[in-house]
């Protein structure tokens, strides 16, 4: 794709514009939100990525736009493994429901820029040293295997994810806090008249700092699909945008996606494959070999969807036939 600079400079300030509305919506009126505004705000982001898919079919071609399709359906479905880790986060700090949406929002902005770095970076590496597709795929293989292996260990991997990561006893051993939360301030004056760090500054950036794990699995992962950087960020973007939505609709739903670990590593797995036969075929391995290891944009996505549906229903039946797994 032949992206212009002042293009890149429109999307994100566009993008990160939509964020920052919804900032200051949220600094204005701390609340719960109610399923119906969520599923509003998905609808409106869900809506936004499909034209923004267009927009991309029509100024660079179809091909380009399946890859943006496949990019975000992959990030967004990834994305759903960090809500179960995001409500441990919560639950494990205490934090009021009140306060959770700001805590989320900032939190995904921060992981947001770090992801942005991690893709520049990525591009950079790929453009010199085709071969670090093969230690991508390796990377993505070991992460499937990882999820699979906490959803065969599930109540030990909630204990052991609910802790304090080693950043987090950093910080928290050198910042002066209140040790309790205020709303959405992050900043308040103490009555020694200090300003002191609420505790809401740790949940933005145990979430974040978590998101940015997660991003180490799902940016391989995307490249898979394209090595596009504008594709691959907008993809990221557009995903992390109805993140906290889902949080809320979701919380008490994604116990019911009870094969979600299952898709999710079924979807690694084929991604992981696709990295490595990409790089035999940079390399011509794979004609040596007799057979084309390449594997086109259309099929990955049908794929992608594929994995995710069969996934759904699986888990739909599951627990159907056994509603204390939802409960």
């Amino acid at each position: 794709m032949n992206i212009h600079p002042y293009t890149w400079i429109i999307t994100v300030v566009v993008l990160l514009g939509v964020l920052l509305v919804d900032a200051f919506i949220i600094g204005r009126r701390p609340h719960v939100p109610s399923t119906k505004e969520c599923l509003r705000y998905i609808g409106l982001y869900v809506g936004l990525a499909l034209i923004f898919g267009l927009g991309i079919w029509y100024f660079s071609g179809v091909q380009y736009s399946l890859q943006f399709y496949s990019g975000w359906l992959t990030e967004y479905s990834l994305s759903l493994d960090n809500l179960f880790i995001f409500l441990i986060i919560m639950e494990k700090q205490k934090v009021p429901r009140e306060s959770q949406q700001f805590a989320l929002l900032i939190g995904i902005m921060l992981s947001l820029l770090l992801r942005g770095i991690f893709i520049a970076l990525g591009k950079v590496v790929i453009e010199e040293f085709a071969w670090v597709f093969f230690l991508f795929g390796v990377w993505v293989l070991k992460a499937a295997w990882g999820v699979i292996s906490d959803f065969l260990r599930k109540d030990e991997q909630s204990e052991k994810q609910g802790g304090d990561s080693a950043l987090m006893k950093f910080i928290k051993a050198r910042v002066p806090t209140t040790n309790a939360f205020d709303g959405d301030r992050i900043l308040v004056r103490g009555d020694d008249g200090r300003r002191r760090f609420t505790l809401i500054l740790f949940t933005i950036v145990a979430l974040g700092t978590t998101d940015v794990m997660f991003a180490l699995d799902s940016i391989p992962a995307i490249f898979s699909l394209t090595v596009e950087p504008y594709i691959v960020f907008t993809a990221n973007v557009f995903a992390l945008m109805g993140l906290r939505q889902l949080y809320f609709v979701l919380g008490s739903l994604l116990e019911k996606l009870y094969f979600l670990p299952v898709g999710l590593t079924v979807l690694l797995t084929f991604i992981g494959i696709k990295l490595v036969l990409h790089a035999m075929h940079h390399y011509g391995w794979d004609a040596k070999l007799g057979f084309n290891g390449e594997i086109s944009i259309v099929l990955s996505l049908c794929i992608i969807v594929g994995i995710l549906g069969l996934t759904a229903i699986a888990s739909l039946i599951k627990t159907r036939r056994n509603p204390a797994l939802g409960s």
